[in-house]
């Protein structure tokens, strides 16, 4: 499943193709075609991302929601568009450009009440400048839940997948199985600093970098990671624990980061 700075990162590219357009909607697919007829030929005032969730708001104040899960993606192109490839379940193009949405988890139009209600489920969102981190410290601060399922869980903060929940939690030294209501203020802040700036560091190089100082990498994904699928800990040479939270795999060391 796409992380948060692949989102924002789309939603960057997007707010450029489409924002302030007047936009044709489509579903080559099908599956979305009464949706495409109450969007196309309305101009599309904003593309935004709210943690791992798109929003394309229109001039008649709905909003197309879109989130990709596991096996959705976007494809990008100059206009002129070529036919539709794979089951696009959605195609918008404005003067310039052409966007298909194929395979998302969730494909459904919203009035600002549904998408009001849908933005207050989310918790804040580590890339957005309207992020109020306050509201996470007050859900982890209470929590006996320990801090890697809460990393992960998206109505607490928004945006940190996988990669990022392991990475995060070795580079801070906390074991991911420490309660909720032991990270104090220092650590959380911390954690949330550093989510920050590995996110935007994502949103930038289009690739999960969590290395400090690493240079660009050529492999398929270019990702840059300390422990996430490594054999030993670069900080001790220890082997490298792996492990499951809520059903995804995780990695930890237990030395640099003891359960204390």
């Amino acid at each position: 499943m796409p992380e948060g700075h692949t989102i924002h990162r789309a939603a960057n590219q997007q707010r450029r193709m489409l924002a302030k357009k007047a936009v044709a909607v489509s579903s080559p697919q099908g599956r979305f075609a009464d949706g495409a007829k109450q969007l196309d030929a309305r101009t599309c005032t904003s593309v935004e991302a709210f943690g791992k969730h798109l929003i394309y708001r229109f001039d008649d104040d709905r909003a197309l929601h879109i989130h990709l899960g596991l096996f959705g993606k976007f494809k990008t192109k100059k206009r002129p568009e070529i036919e539709p490839k794979g089951a696009v379940r959605v195609r918008m193009l404005s003067e310039t450009h052409c966007v298909d949405i194929n395979g998302p988890n969730t494909c459904e139009i919203l009035d600002p009440a549904g998408l009001q209600k849908l933005v207050g489920r989310i918790g804040p969102d580590v890339l957005r400048n309207d992020a109020d981190p306050e509201r996470a410290f007050a859900r982890i601060s209470k929590s006996r839940a320990p801090i890697g399922r809460l990393l992960m869980d998206q109505s607490v903060i928004a945006g940190i997948g996988n990669i990022y929940r392991t990475e995060i939690l070795w580079r801070q030294r906390l074991h991911p199985d420490m309660p909720g209501n032991a990270i104090d203020r220092d650590m959380f802040e911390s954690i949330w600093n550093d989510s920050v700036e590995l996110l935007k560091i994502g949103v930038k190089r289009n690739a999960i970098i969590t290395v400090d100082g690493a240079a660009p990498s050529h492999l398929r994904y270019g990702e840059r990671t300390n422990i996430f699928n490594k054999q030993t800990c670069p900080c001790c040479s220890g082997a490298v624990t792996r492990t499951e939270i809520a059903g995804r795999r995780a990695f930890l060391c237990e030395t640099c980061q003891p359960l204390l």
